[in-house]
């Protein structure tokens, strides 16, 4: 089955698989056992709803395509991904998708660097997001290596041998960088260890704490505090100023959002 809000796509896909009547080798028992199976697409579904009312009714298909945006919502196939998987953990589910092509690839304009790296970081979790909410593979929709039915079938052959997961090469490119960015990343956060009280200054110092506010709070002189903040600088490798050591330490997850308690204002 697919559920694909684009009636032009949905129509392609369902008339050309069915037309090219291909077969994959798939296991029937625990035993290892095997046959040749033909790959058809029995329905097509315009929204979650609509294909969640068909499951709740029907048979349950064996794969189910996903587009991944919906009416504008760049992510909205993650809640049908969710759904069909805690309901019906038997299907195995493809996201079908341009989204999530690496920008050279599908042949996007040329982005500056630092919006090329947060474009590329952002596809990479969204795409960790959908496979912990229960996808199994990735074919991406765009003509370059992406949206041919010889892709979908290939995802579902390797599923069926027993591989975990499936990426086709597009989107392989996207994580590929986007894994690259994140190991670097955390070879930063590696080199780099707070203790209990230099996490509690820095908590200190987002929430909008003077330096003699902090001394207060955590007990040691203005001195001594001063002396911390000038430490914590030269460790993180920024000018010595409260709102670089703040931002440097959210960048590094040295400190984390939901932990700022902010003064309030008065």
């Amino acid at each position: 089955m697919m559920v694909d809000d684009e009636p032009l796509i949905r129509k392609a896909v369902k008339y050309e698989m069915n037309e090219r009547g291909a077969e994959v080798e798939c296991h029937i028992s625990d035993d290892g056992t095997t046959e040749m199976r033909r790959v058809e697409m029995a329905e097509t579904f315009a929204s979650g709803p609509s294909l969640l009312a068909s499951l709740e009714n029907g048979e349950l298909p064996d794969y189910l395509l996903v587009d991944m945006e919906f009416q504008g919502e760049p992510t909205g196939g993650l809640m049908i991904t969710q759904r069909v998987h805690e309901r019906y953990p038997s299907v195995r589910i493809i996201i079908f998708s341009g989204r999530f092509d690496n920008p050279e690839e599908s042949g996007e304009r040329r982005v500056e660097s630092g919006e090329r790296s947060r474009r590329i970081n952002e596809i990479g979790s969204v795409v960790m997001e959908a496979l912990r909410l229960g996808a199994s593979a990735f074919v991406s929709k765009n003509a370059a290596g992406g949206f041919s039915i010889e892709n979908i079938i290939r995802a579902i052959a390797c599923l069926e041998r027993g591989e975990r997961f499936y990426f086709n090469y597009p989107v392989m490119l996207t994580l590929k960088e986007a894994a690259t960015h994140y190991f670097a990343l955390v070879g930063t956060q590696a080199s780099v260890e707070v203790s209990d009280v230099e996490r509690n200054l820095l908590l200190l110092e987002a929430a909008g704490c003077t330096a003699s506010e902090i001394s207060g709070r955590l007990g040691e002189s203005d001195k001594a505090i001063q002396e911390r903040q000038k430490d914590l600088s030269r460790r993180l490798d920024i000018v010595n100023k409260s709102a670089a050591r703040v931002a440097k330490a959210l960048s590094l997850g040295l400190i984390a959002p939901t932990d700022i308690n902010f003064l309030p204002r008065g």
